[in-house]
């Protein structure tokens, strides 16, 4: 399966996967859990409210098996668009998943509710489908942090925009990111994969 030798390609420590379930019914995960626990390196972060769900509002989080996970934060996101975000708290910094909505006066404000939730954590980063087109403009929500897009992820078949983001807190540094663009990752999704390498 595609999706599992992209995941097992990335060598990650975490993940954040956007659209993880399905939007009908009682949202069930787009990946079979089975599949992800027995063929990958990697547990699921429980942010599902359900037993068939991935995640919350579609946005799930992977860690590699054996990582201890803390405490689950679920993040309302304002907007005519039901959105949220995922947060959890791990050894080395608190992790975000997001996926923005598809109107900027919506994600300003969604983003000013991740900024919000998130105050007081020293080490934070926030990762997934920004939806955000300018490189400059509509995230002046997450000033104290680093925003950085890798390159062009979307469309996997012919990459024209930097949807995808990396937001890190000042104490996290940025050693090295990009985006997977070889073997399976560009039949695998609408967005190509991107990494970080941080410390």
């Amino acid at each position: 399966m595609r999706i599992v030798q992209v995941l097992n390609g990335l060598e990650a420590d975490v993940i954040a996967l956007q659209e993880a379930d399905l939007r009908l019914g009682a949202r069930p995960g787009a990946l079979a859990r089975n599949v992800i626990e027995a063929e990958t390196d990697f547990e699921i972060v429980p942010v599902a409210r359900n037993a068939v769900s991935l995640g919350w509002h579609g946005n799930a989080i992977l860690v590699r098996k054996g990582m201890k996970i803390g405490a689950v934060t679920h993040i309302d996101l304002p907007g005519l668009e039901p959105r949220g975000a995922v947060r959890v708290d791990l050894p080395a910094f608190s992790f975000v998943a997001a996926h923005l909505g598809l109107m900027r006066r919506h994600r300003v404000r969604q983003l000013h509710a991740i900024a919000k939730a998130v105050e007081g954590a020293e080490r934070v980063i926030v990762a997934g489908d920004f939806n955000e087109w300018s490189p400059h403009k509509g995230l002046e929500a997450l000033g104290q942090f680093n925003v950085h897009a890798p390159g062009h992820s979307f469309h996997a078949a012919r990459p024209i925009a930097a949807l995808d983001r990396i937001a890190m807190s000042s104490k996290i540094e940025l050693l090295d990111a990009g985006v997977v663009q070889e073997g399976p990752a560009r039949h695998a999704s609408d967005h190509l994969p991107i990494w970080a390498d941080v410390v």
